[in-house]
């Protein structure tokens, strides 16, 4: 199913962003971005979203930012004070003129400006990507929550299109019934022609082959097992889980009896309605990839 989700968060002087775009997928397939120094936060993803998630193909990103320039820098003073304590005493000696070192220059000496976070860092990392891996949690719960309301937009589509398959079983079986004085006319007309290529034609093979020519075009069993899978997906479309697996089986059991009620018709309107009811199961099975 298709849905977006974001969730943010922060510890420290660190904030973050997750950012989760589904799609349809016969399978879970995940693409995760995150930054450098993340990368360890894969496993713990891919774990994350195999036990909320059954279906969909998913990009997971993670966004980094730290709170504010201003709060991720400090000055090391001591180290300041010790070069201006050097400067001062050099300039005593009388080897340096007698104007101070300018601060931007002392500012630019390695390790006098800091940033502030890299102190921390190490001993808050463990509760920083705990924090990070539970707002992970909170942006696929989200889109849990997103997928369910499709979900029920997607049922309402895919019963219809159930009603749909049903009210042509019911025309096809009609359109059955009423050729069956043309079907009789046709099978007196092809024994008559295998009496007339075999005129020695023994009974028993007469009769095998006019239940022959009866069975292929005798329709009832492939309607019959079409509303059986009617009534069955409709049962699934009632479970409270994933049932994306079970739908795509049905949809080629439909598939399977429609073909073989359009090869059985040989007749122009059952002809029409197998192939109505073909483009009908093609839509539901379009709808049905969505499902989880």
């Amino acid at each position: 199913m298709t849905g977006f989700t974001r969730a943010t968060g922060q510890h420290g002087l660190v904030a973050w962003t997750w950012e989760i775009r589904s799609v349809n997928g016969k399978g879970l397939d995940l693409r995760v971005k995150l930054p450098s120094g993340y990368e360890a936060l894969e496993a713990i993803v891919r774990e994350t979203a195999g036990k909320i998630l059954k279906r969909g193909s998913l990009s997971i990103t993670l966004t980094l930012n730290r709170v504010t320039a201003e709060a991720a820098y400090r000055v090391n003073r001591e180290l300041l004070e010790r070069l201006l304590a050097l400067s001062a005493e050099i300039q005593g000696e009388g080897r340096l003129s007698a104007e101070r070192p300018r601060l931007d220059v002392l500012l630019g000496v390695r390790g006098v400006v800091e940033a502030a976070e890299e102190a921390g860092d190490t001993q808050d990392e463990e509760a920083r990507n705990k924090a990070v891996a539970q707002s992970l949690h909170e942006a696929l719960v989200a889109l849990v929550g997103v997928r369910q309301a499709e979900g029920g937009r997607l049922a309402a589509i895919l019963r219809e299109r159930l009603d749909e398959v049903s009210e042509l079983c019911n025309a096809a079986e009609t359109a059955a019934a009423a050729r069956a004085g043309a079907q009789r006319e046709r099978l007196r007309t092809q024994i008559d022609e295998l009496l007339g290529m075999a005129p020695a034609l023994s009974e028993e093979r007469l009769a095998q082959e006019a239940a022959m020519l009866i069975v292929k075009s005798d329709v009832r069993e492939e309607l019959d097992r079409l509303r059986a899978h009617v009534e069955a997906a409709r049962a699934l479309l009632d479970e409270a889980e994933a049932i994306g697996r079970r739908i795509d089986f049905l949809c080629q059991e439909f598939n399977r009896e429609a073909n073989t009620l359009c090869s059985k018709s040989g007749d122009i309107e059952l002809t029409r309605i197998g192939l109505q009811l073909k483009a009908a199961i093609d839509q539901f099975r379009e709808q049905a990839l969505n499902i989880e």
